[in-house]
């Protein structure tokens, strides 16, 4: 049993719930103060480097959460495991975990062979994928602006790959979705906190998408939002240091160029 029963469908919260997370995790880093003794970038670097203005920036991950939904609910209508009465069966909480982690493995899979594919492809890096790179510094409102082609391929069709080969009801959907946005929200954060479950638990974390903003790491660290599992088996992983800056704060500088 979940708190939502009785009152909103599955369908209705696997659909508008990471909306709505989103908003809310994103919301909560907007309304901390500047925490610069915490930052990977210093404020004036994101003010100097970002190429965007924040109202665009709401108004494409809008666009894309339009689509997503949209997706979403054709989706669930066309898989729904009801049966006459109407009562979807779930199951176990063991077969959930499975089906949990299995999506996101094949969520990792299908965005980093699209995500990499976008950078090697030169027409669809400049038309396409270089939307999301005009956050040089990123922040976590800014985690899903993309082109909306890019927010189609990449985040949309990933979700349902991931759903339809997990297997999972649409119950279960709700947990991974609302996971997922809340890992991938928490990996453009620009911060670097102490006690951050996902800094802790992921080595593929805010530190390490940051190494792929910069321009020494637009090549590597293409894995999201989950585990560095492909970069590793491709080459295309970039370690880096956390090295302390003077004035306050971090800077995730790339083992590569601190040899070079």
């Amino acid at each position: 049993m979940v708190f939502w029963e009785g009152y909103v469908s599955d369908e209705a919260m696997g659909t508008f719930a990471p909306i709505l997370v989103y908003w809310l995790y994103a919301g909560l880093y907007q309304l901390l103060p500047p925490l610069d003794n915490y930052r990977l970038h210093t404020r004036r670097e994101e003010d100097d480097k970002n190429s965007v203005p924040l109202p665009s920036v709401v108004k494409g991950v809008l666009l894309q959460q339009l689509v997503q939904a949209t997706v979403a609910q054709g989706l669930f209508m066309l898989t729904s495991k009801a049966n006459i009465s109407g009562i979807t069966v779930q199951p176990s909480i063991p077969v959930q975990i499975v089906q949990i982690v299995i999506a996101m493995l094949v969520m990792d899979t299908w965005q980093y062979f699209v995500h990499r594919y976008m950078h090697q492809n030169k027409f669809l890096y400049r038309h396409v994928h270089s939307q999301h790179h005009r956050l040089v510094v990123p922040y976590a409102i800014g985690a899903l602006y993309n082109h909306p082609l890019e927010g189609l391929l990449l985040d949309t069709f990933g979700g349902a790959i991931s759903f339809l080969v997990s297997g999972m009801t649409a119950r279960t959907a709700v947990i991974f979705f609302c996971f997922a946005v809340i890992k991938t929200v928490d990996d453009h954060c620009g911060l670097w906190l102490p006690g951050n479950i996902f800094h802790i638990l992921f080595q593929n974390n805010t530190a390490y998408h940051d190494i792929h903003h910069q321009l020494q790491g637009l090549k590597y660290n293409y894995s999201q939002p989950f585990f560095p599992l492909w970069d590793k088996l491709f080459g295309t992983y970039m370690p880096y240091n956390l090295v302390k800056r003077p004035e306050g704060g971090f800077e995730a500088r790339a083992v590569k160029a601190m040899k070079d």
